[in-house]
């Protein structure tokens, strides 16, 4: 028996809500552990799912 296309692949449906877990968890030890260019890294992997959340809702509303 084949799975139908529909179904859809796991990271299809779980790779973004992973991508962000992991950026954020990253983001948060880097500021807590690290100094100096940690603390950019910091701010970028902690901004990044906002910016990339409010870029698709931006997207959302104009279609």
């Amino acid at each position: 028996m084949r799975k139908s296309r529909s179904s859809g692949n796991w990271r299809t449906v779980y790779g973004g809500p992973l991508l962000f877990g992991v950026l954020s968890v990253a983001g948060l030890l880097t500021a807590l552990l690290s100094e100096g260019a940690g603390r950019y890294f910091s701010w970028l992997a902690l901004g990044a799912p906002v910016a990339i959340t409010a870029w698709c809702f931006t997207r959302r509303k104009r279609g």
